[in-house]
């Protein structure tokens, strides 16, 4: 016989599938965090001090080349499709994929 009671069994089932749910849940809760990032914006000093633009067609910096966008620079995290992703630069904030700052660098 089980030195264990019935209570103590239901009890001990209920929480290993109490821990399943919470552990399949995770991923999920991570996808909500993504997608809750932190747009860059415009206003802001780092993006002042590196001429960040969410469009690069309005820049007027001369150093800026008519290819150069967030999608192809090397700091940008996310595919080129993305509308918006990560930024290494910009403290992982998300930039606009058609943005530009002067930080642009070429995807290797």
């Amino acid at each position: 016989m089980s030195n264990y009671s019935a209570d103590t069994r239901r009890s001990r089932r209920r929480f290993l599938k109490m821990s399943a749910v919470g552990l399949a849940a995770m991923p999920a809760s991570r996808i909500a965090l993504a997608q809750t990032a932190q747009k860059v914006d415009e206003k802001s000093e780092a993006a002042k001090a590196l001429d960040y633009h969410t469009n690069a067609s309005r820049v007027a910096n001369p150093k800026r080349k008519k290819d150069e966008f967030c999608h192809n620079c090397q700091f940008f995290q996310g595919k080129p499709s993305d509308a918006w992703a990560p930024c290494l630069v910009l403290g992982g904030k998300d930039v606009a994929n058609k943005g530009w700052c002067t930080t642009w660098t070429v995807k290797a």
